[in-house]
Protein backbone atom coordinates (compact mmCIF):
# COMPACT_ATOMS: atom_id res chain seq x y z
CA UNK A 1 0.00 0.00 0.00
CA UNK A 2 1.64 3.48 -1.33
CA UNK A 3 1.80 6.11 1.48
CA UNK A 4 2.64 8.59 -1.27
CA UNK A 5 0.40 11.11 -3.11
CA UNK A 6 0.02 10.22 -7.16
CA UNK A 7 0.08 12.85 -9.57
CA UNK A 8 -2.94 11.99 -12.00
CA UNK A 9 -3.71 13.65 -15.76
CA UNK A 10 -7.49 13.47 -16.72
CA UNK A 11 -6.98 13.92 -20.52
CA UNK A 12 -9.43 15.67 -22.09
CA UNK A 13 -10.01 16.23 -25.88
CA UNK A 14 -12.41 16.98 -29.15
CA UNK A 15 -14.42 13.46 -27.93
CA UNK A 16 -15.05 14.05 -24.37
CA UNK A 17 -18.12 12.34 -23.17
CA UNK A 18 -19.35 14.44 -19.72
CA UNK A 19 -20.62 11.75 -18.07
CA UNK A 20 -17.18 9.98 -18.05
CA UNK A 21 -15.39 13.18 -17.80
CA UNK A 22 -17.08 13.10 -14.36
CA UNK A 23 -16.87 9.66 -13.03
CA UNK A 24 -13.16 10.26 -13.46
CA UNK A 25 -13.40 13.20 -11.88
CA UNK A 26 -15.60 12.42 -8.93
CA UNK A 27 -12.80 9.57 -8.16
CA UNK A 28 -9.59 10.84 -8.28
CA UNK A 29 -9.88 14.69 -8.49
CA UNK A 30 -12.66 15.40 -5.54
CA UNK A 31 -11.04 16.65 -2.33
CA UNK A 32 -11.18 14.00 0.29
CA UNK A 33 -9.35 15.93 3.14
CA UNK A 34 -10.30 13.15 5.48
CA UNK A 35 -7.53 10.73 3.89
CA UNK A 36 -4.10 11.82 4.90
CA UNK A 37 -2.73 10.82 1.07
CA UNK A 38 -4.99 11.42 -1.79
CA UNK A 39 -4.38 12.23 -4.97
CA UNK A 40 -3.07 15.15 -6.97
CA UNK A 41 -5.20 15.66 -10.14
CA UNK A 42 -5.14 17.73 -13.25
CA UNK A 43 -7.89 17.92 -15.77
CA UNK A 44 -5.67 18.11 -18.88
CA UNK A 45 -5.57 18.52 -22.59
CA UNK A 46 -3.16 18.83 -25.43
CA UNK A 47 -5.85 21.29 -27.28
CA UNK A 48 -5.43 25.13 -27.70
CA UNK A 49 -8.99 25.80 -28.35
CA UNK A 50 -11.99 25.79 -25.45
CA UNK A 51 -13.42 22.60 -25.25
CA UNK A 52 -17.52 21.59 -25.81
CA UNK A 53 -19.15 18.94 -23.75
CA UNK A 54 -22.36 17.63 -24.60
CA UNK A 55 -25.33 20.15 -23.29
CA UNK A 56 -22.95 22.86 -24.81
CA UNK A 57 -20.87 23.35 -22.06
CA UNK A 58 -17.72 24.66 -22.22
CA UNK A 59 -14.54 22.87 -20.29
CA UNK A 60 -11.11 24.64 -19.97
CA UNK A 61 -8.43 21.99 -18.94
CA UNK A 62 -4.77 22.74 -18.34
CA UNK A 63 -2.63 23.12 -21.53
CA UNK A 64 0.07 20.47 -21.32
CA UNK A 65 2.54 19.09 -23.80
CA UNK A 66 3.84 16.07 -22.11
CA UNK A 67 2.77 13.63 -19.38
CA UNK A 68 6.27 13.87 -17.78
CA UNK A 69 5.00 14.93 -14.32
CA UNK A 70 2.20 12.66 -13.85
CA UNK A 71 1.93 9.27 -12.39
CA UNK A 72 -1.33 7.76 -13.96
CA UNK A 73 -3.37 9.24 -16.84
CA UNK A 74 -7.18 8.65 -17.17
CA UNK A 75 -8.39 8.90 -20.53
CA UNK A 76 -12.36 9.13 -19.94
CA UNK A 77 -13.46 8.30 -23.36
CA UNK A 78 -12.54 8.10 -26.98
CA UNK A 79 -14.11 7.97 -30.26
CA UNK A 80 -14.75 4.43 -31.65
CA UNK A 81 -15.51 5.79 -35.75
CA UNK A 82 -12.29 7.74 -35.79
CA UNK A 83 -9.95 6.47 -33.09
CA UNK A 84 -7.10 8.62 -35.30
CA UNK A 85 -4.51 10.03 -31.99
CA UNK A 86 -2.32 13.04 -32.18
CA UNK A 87 0.89 12.12 -32.62
CA UNK A 88 2.30 14.48 -29.45
CA UNK A 89 -0.91 12.29 -27.00
CA UNK A 90 0.13 9.15 -28.01
CA UNK A 91 4.20 9.55 -27.70
CA UNK A 92 3.24 10.83 -24.00
CA UNK A 93 0.91 8.66 -23.16
CA UNK A 94 3.01 5.73 -24.24
CA UNK A 95 6.19 7.56 -22.72
CA UNK A 96 4.46 7.38 -18.83
CA UNK A 97 3.52 3.69 -19.39
CA UNK A 98 6.98 2.52 -20.31
CA UNK A 99 8.64 4.89 -17.70
CA UNK A 100 6.34 2.68 -15.28
CA UNK A 101 3.37 4.66 -14.87
CA UNK A 102 -0.62 3.55 -15.20
CA UNK A 103 -2.73 4.18 -18.09
CA UNK A 104 -6.95 3.63 -17.51
CA UNK A 105 -9.47 4.07 -20.33
CA UNK A 106 -13.22 3.93 -19.55
CA UNK A 107 -15.68 3.37 -21.62
CA UNK A 108 -14.35 3.64 -25.17
CA UNK A 109 -11.27 4.85 -24.23
CA UNK A 110 -9.51 1.69 -24.92
CA UNK A 111 -9.72 2.68 -28.79
CA UNK A 112 -7.10 5.28 -27.89
CA UNK A 113 -5.17 2.58 -26.20
CA UNK A 114 -5.42 -0.35 -28.48
CA UNK A 115 -4.96 2.38 -31.67
CA UNK A 116 -1.60 3.65 -30.01
CA UNK A 117 -0.18 -0.35 -29.08
CA UNK A 118 -0.78 -0.54 -25.66
CA UNK A 119 -2.95 -3.25 -26.25
CA UNK A 120 -1.31 -5.46 -28.14
CA UNK A 121 -0.90 -8.71 -26.68
CA UNK A 122 -2.68 -8.60 -23.82
CA UNK A 123 -6.70 -8.74 -22.64
CA UNK A 124 -8.98 -5.84 -23.11
CA UNK A 125 -12.44 -4.67 -23.45
CA UNK A 126 -14.88 -2.04 -23.96
CA UNK A 127 -18.94 -0.87 -23.91
CA UNK A 128 -20.48 -3.92 -25.34
CA UNK A 129 -22.23 -1.75 -28.06
CA UNK A 130 -18.27 -1.23 -29.61
CA UNK A 131 -17.50 -5.03 -28.97
CA UNK A 132 -17.68 -6.28 -32.95
CA UNK A 133 -16.25 -2.47 -34.62
CA UNK A 134 -13.65 -3.17 -31.61
CA UNK A 135 -12.40 -6.82 -32.14
CA UNK A 136 -12.80 -5.99 -35.98
CA UNK A 137 -10.29 -3.66 -36.11
CA UNK A 138 -8.00 -4.76 -33.41
CA UNK A 139 -7.29 -8.40 -34.14
CA UNK A 140 -3.91 -8.10 -32.06
CA UNK A 141 -6.23 -7.93 -28.77
CA UNK A 142 -7.15 -10.04 -26.77
CA UNK A 143 -11.08 -9.07 -26.22
CA UNK A 144 -12.73 -10.26 -22.85
CA UNK A 145 -16.85 -10.72 -22.79
CA UNK A 146 -18.79 -10.39 -20.01
CA UNK A 147 -16.30 -8.06 -17.52
CA UNK A 148 -16.64 -4.78 -15.65
CA UNK A 149 -12.80 -4.27 -16.47
CA UNK A 150 -9.82 -5.63 -17.25
CA UNK A 151 -6.66 -4.50 -15.12
CA UNK A 152 -3.34 -5.66 -14.61
CA UNK A 153 -2.10 -3.41 -11.98
CA UNK A 154 -0.70 -0.54 -14.80
CA UNK A 155 -3.35 -0.80 -17.84
CA UNK A 156 -6.78 -0.79 -17.33
CA UNK A 157 -9.85 -0.23 -19.77
CA UNK A 158 -13.24 -0.70 -18.48
CA UNK A 159 -16.45 -2.75 -20.17
CA UNK A 160 -18.74 0.80 -19.95
CA UNK A 161 -18.53 4.25 -18.75
CA UNK A 162 -20.30 3.23 -14.92
CA UNK A 163 -18.02 0.00 -15.29
CA UNK A 164 -15.76 3.33 -14.89
CA UNK A 165 -16.03 3.32 -11.60
CA UNK A 166 -15.45 -0.34 -10.35
CA UNK A 167 -12.39 0.33 -12.12
CA UNK A 168 -11.38 3.45 -10.08
CA UNK A 169 -12.31 1.51 -7.05
CA UNK A 170 -9.79 -1.05 -7.50
CA UNK A 171 -7.29 1.35 -8.52
CA UNK A 172 -8.04 3.33 -5.11
CA UNK A 173 -8.12 -0.12 -3.46
CA UNK A 174 -4.43 -1.19 -4.63
CA UNK A 175 -3.00 2.49 -3.89
CA UNK A 176 -4.65 3.11 -0.70
CA UNK A 177 -6.35 0.09 0.20
CA UNK A 178 -9.75 -1.55 1.34
CA UNK A 179 -10.48 1.33 4.30
CA UNK A 180 -9.88 3.66 1.93
CA UNK A 181 -11.69 2.04 -0.98
CA UNK A 182 -14.45 1.18 0.90
CA UNK A 183 -14.95 4.99 2.22
CA UNK A 184 -14.88 6.19 -1.46
CA UNK A 185 -17.72 3.34 -2.09
CA UNK A 186 -19.90 4.60 -0.19
CA UNK A 187 -20.13 8.16 -0.84
CA UNK A 188 -20.43 7.08 -4.43
CA UNK A 189 -23.32 4.79 -3.02
CA UNK A 190 -22.44 1.81 -4.99
CA UNK A 191 -24.89 -1.01 -6.00
CA UNK A 192 -24.69 -3.82 -4.08
CA UNK A 193 -22.83 -5.80 -5.76
CA UNK A 194 -21.59 -5.30 -9.20
CA UNK A 195 -21.57 -8.89 -11.12
CA UNK A 196 -18.56 -9.07 -13.57
CA UNK A 197 -15.87 -11.44 -14.25
CA UNK A 198 -12.93 -9.63 -12.18
CA UNK A 199 -13.33 -9.99 -8.33
CA UNK A 200 -13.94 -6.55 -6.30
CA UNK A 201 -11.69 -5.81 -3.97
CA UNK A 202 -14.10 -3.43 -2.48
CA UNK A 203 -16.92 -3.75 0.47
CA UNK A 204 -20.72 -4.08 -1.32
CA UNK A 205 -23.21 -1.82 0.92
CA UNK A 206 -26.74 -3.18 1.00
CA UNK A 207 -29.07 -1.56 -0.55
CA UNK A 208 -31.19 -0.44 2.67
CA UNK A 209 -35.42 0.55 2.85
CA UNK A 210 -36.73 0.74 6.20
CA UNK A 211 -38.50 -2.57 6.30
CA UNK A 212 -38.44 -6.21 7.81
CA UNK A 213 -36.40 -7.38 5.17
CA UNK A 214 -33.40 -4.62 5.51
CA UNK A 215 -33.75 -4.82 9.20
CA UNK A 216 -32.85 -9.17 8.46
CA UNK A 217 -30.11 -8.08 6.42
CA UNK A 218 -28.62 -5.53 9.03
CA UNK A 219 -28.93 -8.16 11.81
CA UNK A 220 -27.24 -10.83 9.16
CA UNK A 221 -24.38 -8.17 9.06
CA UNK A 222 -23.57 -8.29 12.47
CA UNK A 223 -24.19 -11.96 13.30
CA UNK A 224 -22.05 -13.20 9.88
CA UNK A 225 -20.07 -15.66 12.54
CA UNK A 226 -22.54 -17.63 13.67
CA UNK A 227 -24.82 -20.38 11.83
CA UNK A 228 -27.16 -18.64 9.57
CA UNK A 229 -29.09 -20.23 6.95
CA UNK A 230 -31.82 -18.60 4.73
CA UNK A 231 -34.64 -20.15 6.79
CA UNK A 232 -33.49 -18.55 9.88
CA UNK A 233 -33.21 -15.01 7.53
CA UNK A 234 -36.92 -16.05 6.33
CA UNK A 235 -38.26 -16.47 9.31
CA UNK A 236 -36.54 -13.14 11.30
CA UNK A 237 -38.19 -11.27 7.70
CA UNK A 238 -41.75 -12.43 8.97
CA UNK A 239 -41.60 -14.07 4.98
CA UNK A 240 -42.44 -17.56 3.82
CA UNK A 241 -39.06 -19.00 2.00
CA UNK A 242 -40.81 -18.55 -1.14
CA UNK A 243 -41.58 -14.91 -0.75
CA UNK A 244 -37.77 -14.43 1.10
CA UNK A 245 -35.93 -16.21 -2.04
CA UNK A 246 -38.28 -14.06 -4.13
CA UNK A 247 -38.07 -10.31 -2.58
CA UNK A 248 -34.00 -10.90 -2.09
CA UNK A 249 -33.36 -11.56 -5.83
CA UNK A 250 -35.58 -8.90 -7.04
CA UNK A 251 -33.71 -6.52 -4.44
CA UNK A 252 -30.38 -7.83 -4.72
CA UNK A 253 -30.12 -9.64 -7.82
CA UNK A 254 -28.91 -12.62 -6.37
CA UNK A 255 -29.83 -15.30 -4.09
CA UNK A 256 -29.11 -15.32 -0.08
CA UNK A 257 -26.70 -17.97 -0.02
CA UNK A 258 -24.90 -16.16 -2.70
CA UNK A 259 -25.34 -12.46 -0.59
CA UNK A 260 -23.98 -14.26 2.32
CA UNK A 261 -20.84 -15.78 0.49
CA UNK A 262 -20.29 -12.40 -0.52
CA UNK A 263 -20.81 -10.69 2.70
CA UNK A 264 -18.66 -13.28 4.35
CA UNK A 265 -15.48 -12.96 1.66
CA UNK A 266 -15.86 -9.10 2.48
CA UNK A 267 -15.70 -9.55 6.02
CA UNK A 268 -12.57 -12.29 5.42
CA UNK A 269 -10.91 -9.52 3.33
CA UNK A 270 -11.06 -7.04 5.73
CA UNK A 271 -9.62 -9.04 9.01
CA UNK A 272 -6.63 -10.26 6.39
CA UNK A 273 -5.80 -6.81 5.27
CA UNK A 274 -6.26 -5.05 8.67
CA UNK A 275 -5.68 -7.51 11.33
CA UNK A 276 -2.54 -10.35 11.68
CA UNK A 277 -5.29 -13.09 12.50
CA UNK A 278 -4.61 -16.58 11.26
CA UNK A 279 -6.57 -17.85 8.16
CA UNK A 280 -8.27 -19.96 9.98
CA UNK A 281 -9.02 -17.41 13.28
CA UNK A 282 -10.47 -15.02 9.90
CA UNK A 283 -12.19 -18.28 8.98
CA UNK A 284 -14.42 -18.42 12.48
CA UNK A 285 -14.76 -14.87 12.69
CA UNK A 286 -15.54 -14.52 9.27
CA UNK A 287 -18.47 -17.20 9.54
CA UNK A 288 -16.93 -19.98 7.12
CA UNK A 289 -16.78 -23.72 8.57
CA UNK A 290 -13.11 -23.94 8.73
CA UNK A 291 -9.46 -22.57 6.64
CA UNK A 292 -10.38 -25.26 3.72
CA UNK A 293 -13.34 -23.67 3.12
CA UNK A 294 -12.58 -20.10 3.20
CA UNK A 295 -9.75 -20.96 0.77
CA UNK A 296 -12.26 -22.48 -1.65
CA UNK A 297 -14.23 -19.58 -1.78
CA UNK A 298 -11.48 -17.37 -2.10
CA UNK A 299 -10.08 -19.61 -4.93
CA UNK A 300 -13.42 -19.46 -6.68
CA UNK A 301 -14.23 -15.65 -6.36
CA UNK A 302 -10.73 -13.96 -6.38
CA UNK A 303 -8.74 -16.31 -8.04
CA UNK A 304 -6.08 -15.60 -4.53
CA UNK A 305 -5.77 -17.49 -1.53
CA UNK A 306 -5.92 -15.64 1.65
CA UNK A 307 -2.36 -16.03 1.90
CA UNK A 308 -1.86 -14.05 -1.64
CA UNK A 309 -4.60 -11.57 -0.78
CA UNK A 310 -3.17 -10.93 2.59
CA UNK A 311 0.34 -10.78 0.98
CA UNK A 312 -0.94 -8.14 -2.06
CA UNK A 313 -2.60 -6.02 0.31
CA UNK A 314 -1.69 -5.44 3.57
CA UNK A 315 2.22 -4.56 3.82
CA UNK A 316 1.87 -5.02 7.64
CA UNK A 317 1.00 -8.19 7.21
CA UNK A 318 2.49 -9.57 4.61
CA UNK A 319 4.98 -11.55 5.84
CA UNK A 320 2.25 -14.09 7.75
Amino acid sequence: MDNFMKRVAILTHKYIALFELGCAVELFALPRPEFECWYQTDVVTFDDEIQTTSGGLLLQPKRVHHLDDYDMVVIPNWSASDSTVPAEIAESVRALYQRGGRVLSFCSGSFMLAEIGLLNDRQATTHWHYADRFKQKYPNVSYVDDVLYVYDGRLGCSAGSAAGIDLGIEVIRSDYGYEVANQVARRLVLAAHRHGGQSQFVETPVIKTPNQFSVTLDWALSHLDQDIDVNLLAQKANMSRRTFDRKFRASLNQTPKEWLTQQRLELAKRLLETTSDSVERVANSAGFENAMTLRHHFRKYLQLSPSQFRAQFSAQFSSQ
